[in-house]
């Protein structure tokens, strides 16, 4: 069986799918996609989200729960943003697996095991840590920072070594 070397396409797509999808709770949370019980709207401001984390944080002082829930958002939106855009593009994919897997922890403590499975929380975690697991990044900043980078290096060697370019 023969590993597929191609990962630009698959790379983009995790990326578009993980970003996204952290952006979008972050906005509806924020309330930015609409009021409490609009259509298409799962918590439309900051204080029916901090109850819902309450309920998946049930088994934490409650004292703590506002301060995890306003550092899981700020880390969905630096993740999400950091890995939309390929920029630091592995960090963020760490720490979006482990944010996640921290939050699928949390709902099958309070919820049990079908509630992290069923909304695919595991699935978003393994996908950050594929993507940590990626050896480039096609379409990334990362990708452009790099070949900058080889190309700085490749005229250092150049010049040092009397290489002459056409």
């Amino acid at each position: 069986m023969q590993l597929i070397q191609n990962f630009k396409l698959p790379s983009l797509y995790l990326r578009l799918a993980i970003g996204s999808a952290y952006l979008w709770e972050v906005a509806d949370r924020l309330g930015m996609l609409g009021a409490n019980g609009k259509p298409h709207v799962g918590w439309g401001d900051w204080q029916h989200f901090i109850a819902y984390a309450r309920q998946v944080m049930s088994f934490l002082p409650a004292s703590v729960i506002p301060a995890f829930g306003t550092i899981a958002t700020i880390g969905e939106a630096v993740f999400g943003f950091l890995i939309l855009i390929g920029l630091f593009t592995r960090l963020a994919a760490i720490g979006s697996g482990v944010l996640g897997f921290c939050f699928a922890i949390a709902m099958a403590i309070s919820f049990g095991i079908e509630s992290p499975l069923g909304y695919s929380v595991f699935t978003l975690s393994a996908a950050s840590i594929l993507l940590a697991t990626l050896p480039s990044y096609a379409w990334s900043i990362d990708s452009v920072l790099s070949h900058q980078k080889i190309n700085k290096q490749l005229s250092i060697y150049q010049d040092k070594n009397g290489v002459k370019t056409v």
